[in-house]
């Protein structure tokens, strides 16, 4: 399997150098050449594995450069009842007639992130021992990608880790995970900015190729294609669990904020996985909404993104976008980069509402899109937990909301738990005047010292920190 760059770079690499690498050299994401293809048969096969199997079978399918027994094995390793709290990996409940949640959240930081970063941590550490080789990870997140990337490389042999998150941004509970680790290899950055800020100066660094080559610079972000590739594994994991047989056909609703989640999603029905819609759930930062309802792309400034409750989702730069909208091209990296360097680049957004391709984004490729308010989530936590006896996140709300306007007759609408509620525990106290429970190893984490350093929105002062931290 080889893996080209969205935007036209003439190399094809294979897995385990992508895997290390993060963007490609003309600053464009890796996806392979051909997404491969699954039948009903085989979808019959896979419905009888364990999660862990299940994670083999379709990581063999794009990986040929980690030998089988060895990727089972990575796979084994990281899908356990004791990581992940039970055998099913990612249970599935009917929260209402034709309405399921898929529990993502039952990792070591509490949010589906966990779900790709613990094998992401697995793969790391194999392919840095196997070259005998080091690895600076820098990395962006608006909140959970940070926790989770940390809890899985502290104490990795080879990889130091430099997570850059927006100062103040974050939930108390959040900053608490991330800049309570006191591990030598795990280096917090306080950028003074919003998320966007930090994915630009990743993007940035990434693009650096001098210092990246020099300081052996990857990334965890959803830019990286492993990651992406692992939150594929839930959606098949899902679907076996709301359907009985093997071709009909169910619906995903994804809270989203960088298009990687539900990017994945596009990857399993371009597999071939019978999947009718997907609907991108965002907040009052409704960049991809508004994409998906008028074909206009408009990033918005750091002035213009809104900090709201549901703050892993205050993005207005959704770097795995670019995916999508090269599948949704037709592959043309001509006309994928006029839209994403000059387009953006000159007028910060690009038109597609009078192209032919934009009907394709429904009509071909499945996808719809909601949008939820601050008032929308607190009524949606209220409701959920009164009728259902259920709590839910602020994000996993607003993944409610919308699933509620998507629904179609006689398919199963599958909605992807974000996080535990307790992570955003301010909001479930407005909604419900009380504090959801908190697994025990969590407590108090608020009051532990912490090790973070803050820095300005610029690439070169974050530069300098690595090669300060790496020398």
């Amino acid at each position: 399997m080889n893996y080209l760059s969205t935007r036209g770079h003439p190399d094809r690499k294979r897995f385990c150098e992508i895997l290390l690498e993060g963007l490609a050299p003309d600053g464009g994401l890796y996806l392979p050449e051909q997404y491969p293809q699954v039948d009903t048969a085989t979808l019959a096969k896979w419905r009888k594995l364990s999660y862990a199997e299940l994670a083999f079978e379709i990581l063999s399918l794009y990986i040929d450069d980690i030998p089988p027994a060895d990727l089972k094995a990575i796979c084994a390793k990281t899908y356990t009842a004791e990581v992940f709290g039970t055998d099913e990996i990612v249970p599935l409940r009917e929260l209402e007639d034709g309405v399921y949640l898929e529990a993502l959240s039952n990792g070591p930081t509490l949010a589906f992130k966990d779900m790709a970063m613990q094998l992401l941590g697995n793969l790391f550490e194999y392919e840095l021992a196997r070259r005998g080789a080091e690895l600076n990870i820098l990395g962006a997140t608006s909140g959970d990608t940070g926790s989770a990337a940390e809890y899985a490389m502290r104490g990795k042999k080879g990889v130091r880790v430099f997570m850059t998150s927006p100062d103040g941004r974050m939930s108390p509970f959040q900053q608490a995970q991330m800049f309570s680790l006191q591990d030598a290899n795990i280096h917090n950055i306080a950028i003074t900015g919003v998320f966007d800020d930090c994915q630009d100066i990743v993007k940035a660094v990434s693009n650096d190729l001098a210092f990246k080559r020099k300081y052996r610079i990857g990334t965890v972000n959803s830019i990286n294609w492993a990651r992406l590739l692992a939150q594929v594994v839930y959606y098949f994991a899902g679907y076996f669990q709301a359907t009985a047989a093997n071709d009909k056909p169910v619906s995903f609703t994804v809270p989203s904020g960088n298009f990687g989640n539900v990017c994945a999603g596009h990857v399993a029905r371009m597999m071939g996985l019978p999947i009718h819609t997907l609907v991108v759930a965002t907040n009052e930062n409704d960049v991809l909404d508004e994409f998906f309802r008028t074909g206009v792309y408009r990033v918005r400034g750091a002035v213009d993104t809104h900090e709201t409750s549901s703050p892993s989702m205050d993005i207005s730069k959704a770097s795995n976008f670019e995916r999508f909208v090269f599948d949704l091209v037709g592959r043309d990296t001509a006309k994928l980069r006029k839209l994403f360097v000059d387009d953006l680049g000159l007028n910060g957004s690009f038109d597609l509402s009078a192209d032919p391709v934009f009907a394709q984004a429904a009509a071909r490729f499945g996808f719809r899109s909601g949008r939820s308010t601050h008032a929308d989530r607190l009524a949606t936590i209220r409701d959920t937990d009164k009728r259902f006896a259920t709590l839910v996140d602020p994000h996993t709300a607003d993944g409610l909301k919308a699933a509620r306007e998507q629904l179609s007759p006689g398919v199963p609408m599958v909605v992807l738990e974000t996080a535990l509620p307790i992570k955003f525990a301010a909001t479930l106290v407005e909604a419900l005047g009380e504090e959801p429970a908190r697994p025990k190893k969590f407590e108090g984490i608020e009051a532990l010292p912490k090790r973070v350093v803050k820095l300005p929105a610029d690439a070169e002062a974050v530069k300098a920190y690595i090669a300060e931290h790496c020398d």
